[in-house]
């Protein structure tokens, strides 16, 4: 398939597939006419970064990803890097996480305290 009917079948635009291919994550062969060449392997491809980007990941996250299913497997995340990539993610969404609760917290407090100074003015305290 060419490079409409590959946007097409992912719900993508022919320039996303283009940025991929320039960053080394799609690779296509060339027609002798200089036309790319997909195939339901592309397809896949795409539809794995579409997927974790879904979901938070940069696209360069999405490498190990790309690079096992290239391998010949069937799951973007069977080899043992994106496992890695995984705890990367989750590690730094925990991070970000406790740092949400220490900025929430924080928010209460202040709203506990400005919910009580306008009370005390309100009963002339």
């Amino acid at each position: 398939m060419r490079i409409g009917e590959l946007a097409n079948s992912a719900g993508t635009t022919t320039k996303a597939l283009r940025y991929y291919e320039e960053r080394g994550l799609l690779d296509a062969p060339r027609r002798t006419n200089g036309y790319r060449e997909y195939d339901e392997s592309h397809l896949r491809v795409v539809q794995e970064i579409q997927k974790l980007r879904e979901v938070g990941f940069a696209l360069e996250d999405t490498r190990p990803f790309v690079e096992c299913l290239r391998a010949g497997n069937e799951d973007g995340d069977a080899c043992p890097d994106t496992l890695a990539v995984y705890r990367r993610k989750i590690a730094e969404v925990d991070a970000y996480l406790t740092q949400l609760t220490v900025v929430r917290d924080e928010l209460r407090a202040k709203l506990a305290a400005a919910a009580l100074r306008r009370d005390n003015e309100n009963t002339g305290e």
